[in-house]
């Protein structure tokens, strides 16, 4: 049989079958012989079930070994990996299991019975069961399996996955990832962060999005690295690792949970070369707090899931706080007006479009909605940001976060930035809301620190002599917390809809 493009790419890099892959905090360990091998079985299981190349797999489980081995295993048995949320209902299942059409469907064995009933609704032939502890039906019937299955012939502009976006404008859309589209992503990466055998990585992501699975997991297995691989963040869990780690890639609040202990020292992070942070943008405000309490500059980078990394600052060079770093190499990033669609200039703000042998090959059974995506080859990303002279990438929020108030536009990341800095203030977020007379007024929701006593006035009066008065909030509402993803981004939909009768009456 042919090449299998992605799988080939991690099973011959595999430093040694002996060699550690993954650790548990428990102390267990998986080597890359035996990772290897049980996705060999695993993925016999699956073509004992039918599965046929490009039919997919949807996997609702918890983060363990056995799941990354039914990665692999999907892989080289020739299907299409759609990862799904474990938090996601019944109710919504059955949009993602209907729209895909997977041919199998994995899932925690304590939802296995009302899973059943959900797939047969939705036509999924086959529920299997994976837990935790690496246990599950599909484990059991793989057990007994040849360890020498023979991986089938896929090609680069083959499926690899489907990820589906969050649906926050309308029903979600499956992302179509190709194998060439991850196999670039992680020889980029691979190669701009300087990975390599000796590295260990603390994995305290979830798996079933592309910064935990087809970021931290595919730079590891390419590199041929080992990784510290805990079920969640915990982070008492993170302090007692860090001095066995090289590297972390973890989320803005991660960073803002270490730098509340008074345990994060340089001493503490000796071992560390490398802490990267993505997924949410980072403040510039805790990019420094962190560099001065560890002396390590965070390294921030751009990524979304129709195209993995599209940005990274350098490891060797200038990390600048408040920017997501250059463009990678390989990837073509423009700014353009947000009417015309024009090319603008180094220095002013549009929408950020990319290019490169990252970017998706569309989103799955939306071939209008892939073709209004792009232009000129170029995907229009919905992230409005700025490139300086010097080539480095700031991002000023989403485009249907831009707020225009009385005909001018706003950018909450600007004004949040601001805002970030006044003392007492935890955390912020900008929105804007109906107003009678503007159209939309700019509203901040602040979280304060423990202990602080802030009001209104003491919240604007910082902000009077750096924005402009159109940019300042109309109106400041205290929040003990804001809601966010799993993946840490504020949820602003949920901000609007909370606020919208700010300025009503």
């Amino acid at each position: 049989m042919g090449a299998n493009f992605l799988f080939d790419l991690f099973s011959n890099a595999i430093p040694g079958r002996d060699r550690v892959f993954l650790e548990t905090p428990k102390g267990s360990g998986v080597a890359y012989g035996g990772l290897f091998d049980l996705s060999a079985r695993i993925a016999g299981a699956l073509e004992a079930r039918g599965l046929m190349p490009g039919d997919r797999v949807a996997v609702q489980v918890g983060k363990s070994p056995a799941a990354l081995a039914l990665y692999l295993a999907t892989l080289r048995a020739g299907g299409v990996f759609l990862p799904l949320n474990p938090a996601y209902t019944d109710a919504e299942l059955e949009y993602f299991l209907t729209d895909a059409a997977p041919r199998v469907f994995v899932c925690d064995p304590a939802r296995k019975a009302g899973s059943e009933i959900l797939a047969a609704e939705c036509g999924v032939v086959h529920v299997e069961t994976i837990d935790s502890a690496g246990g599950g039906s599909l484990v059991d019937a793989a057990r007994d399996l040849p360890a020498d299955h023979v991986p089938v012939a896929r090609g680069g502009d083959d499926l690899a996955s489907i990820l589906y976006t969050s649906g926050t404008t309308g029903r979600s859309k499956g992302a179509m990832i190709t194998h060439a589209n991850l196999a670039s992503n992680a020889r980029t990466l691979v190669e701009y962060w300087h990975f390599g055998p000796g590295d260990v990585l603390l994995h305290a992501l979830p798996i079933f999005h592309i910064h935990g699975l087809f970021v931290a997991t595919n730079v590891v297995l390419l590199a041929g690295a080992s990784m510290l691989f805990l079920p969640r963040f915990d982070l008492d869990q993170v302090m007692a690792l860090l001095p066995r780690a090289t590297v972390m890639m973890g989320v803005p609040t991660f960073y803002g949970r270490m730098m509340g202990r008074h345990d994060l020292t340089p001493e503490l992070c000796r071992n560390m070369r490398l802490f990267i942070s993505g997924s949410a943008p980072l403040s510039a405000e805790l990019h420094r707090a962190f560099a001065s309490r560890t002396g390590h500059a965070i390294l921030e980078r751009y990524g979304m899931t129709e195209t993995g990394m599209n940005t990274s600052n350098p490891v060797d060079g200038e990390r600048r706080a408040g920017t997501v770093g250059l463009p990678l190499p390989g990837i073509e990033l423009r700014i353009t007006d947000l009417k015309t669609g024009r090319p603008l200039p180094a220095g002013e703000v549009g929408m950020i479009e990319v290019r490169g042998p990252n970017v998706f090959a569309g989103y799955w059974r939306m071939p209008e909605r892939t073709v209004g995506e792009f232009r000129d080859g170029f995907f229009v990303t919905g992230d409005v940001g700025m490139v300086d002279a010097q080539g480095y990438v700031a991002i000023v929020g989403r485009e249907r976060d831009l707020i225009i108030s009385g005909g001018l536009n706003v950018y909450p990341a600007e004004v949040e930035a601001c805002i970030d800095e006044v003392p007492g203030v935890a955390e912020c977020a900008v929105i804007g809301a109906p107003h009678p007379d503007l159209g939309e007024a700019v509203v901040a929701v602040v979280s304060t620190r423990d202990g602080a006593a802030l009001d209104e006035a003491a919240v604007l009066a910082p902000l009077a002599g750096r924005l402009a008065r159109f940019k300042q909030p109309k109106k400041v509402i205290f929040a003990e917390r804001l809601p966010r993803n799993t993946m840490g981004k504020v949820e602003k939909a949920k901000l609007r809809e909370a606020y919208k009768d700010t300025f009503a009456g």
